[in-house]
């Protein structure tokens, strides 16, 4: 891993809250970017999030593998264009918004407890309100 330990002229605090954190978020970075790759071939698994979080905790712990992401041919674009202007393709607002759509009626059609469904639904309309107020591409 590159650069992994803290700079030396940080407080001993601050040294030792870094060397904990930055190899932990290495391993997020990696797990978020692997879910990322699934989510470009699985339905209903949103690849580009998990990517935009991946390349975000690679920025916390590994610049190489926060360049290698953001440069990569088919990983890099929807993250850079994220991180340039925060705009979501109106093709993805649609799958997204309808993959809550979907998972709010699934939802219902359990034994789940009214609260949960309650809590859920406020989530759920939350999103998807971010969602459709982000600019497009």
């Amino acid at each position: 891993m590159d650069g992994l330990q803290p700079p030396p002229d940080q407080p001993p605090w601050r040294r030792a809250f870094g060397v904990f954190w930055r190899p932990a978020l290495f391993a997020l970075g990696w797990v978020f970017v692997a879910a990322g790759i699934a989510g470009i071939f699985l339905p209903l698994v949103p690849g580009t999030l998990f990517l935009i979080i991946g390349a975000a905790c690679f920025t916390r712990s590994s610049p190489r593998f926060e360049a290698w992401l953001l440069n990569h041919p088919r990983f890099g674009p929807p993250v850079r264009q994220w991180r340039e202007t925060g705009s979501i393709p109106r093709s993805a607002k649609a799958l997204a918004v309808g993959s809550l759509a979907v998972s709010w009626a699934i939802l219902l059609a359990t034994n789940a407890p009214g609260v949960v469904k309650s809590v859920c639904l406020v989530i759920f309309l939350g999103v998807a309100i971010y969602i459709v107020t982000r600019p497009e591409s």
